[in-house]
């Protein structure tokens, strides 16, 4: 059983590979068990479209971001500098997993269909914070291009049910 499990996991491996977008990998299926504060990635790590992960001795302020029930984020838009490096300080305030995943709207889009086909995934990611109910946690991320960025919450049904939000990236 366990040598079959185990073929069956390295035949997926360049599905999985390929099926990550602009993300760097981290998951396993084990579960969404993620608690806690994501922090800059190592010194030379790729920079993603949508920004990347910021200095924490580098940000300039704190944004609370409100998960619950109600499929929404408070705020549902916010406005920051390119270049600002921001530390997002997620609750969940529901009785049910969310996350908070920093992408494109494409990338986001695909993940969300990653997470439908396996929803057990665990994050660690940079770009995202999973949190189960009651829990806090947070992420630094720094901003690099004007534009707009999305947040989301890629738990199955949750995108789906209107839980994303803007940053808008002024010059």
């Amino acid at each position: 059983m366990k040598r079959a499990l185990n073929t069956a996991l390295l035949g997926m491996l360049p599905v999985l590979s390929l099926a990550g977008g602009n993300h760097t990998g981290g998951h396993d299926m084990h579960g969404h068990e993620i608690a806690g504060v994501h922090a800059a990635m190592p010194s030379g790590a790729p920079a993603l479209a949508v920004g990347k992960p910021g200095d924490p001795a580098k940000v300039s302020r704190t944004i609370e971001v409100i998960m619950d029930d109600s499929m929404h984020f408070v705020p549902e838009d916010i406005t920051v500098k390119a270049g600002e490096t921001v530390r997002f300080f997620a609750r969940n305030r529901g009785n049910m997993p969310h996350e908070m995943v920093i992408g494109s709207l494409e990338d986001l889009q695909e993940h969300a269909e990653m997470m439908r086909e396996m929803p057990y995934m665990q994050h660690t990611e940079p770009n995202m914070v999973m949190l189960n109910p009651g829990q806090r946690g947070g992420l630094v991320w720094q901003f690099e291009q004007p534009g707009t960025v999305e947040f989301a919450c890629l738990i199955p049904g949750h995108l789906e049910a209107g839980m994303i939000a803007k940053v808008t990236v002024t010059e």
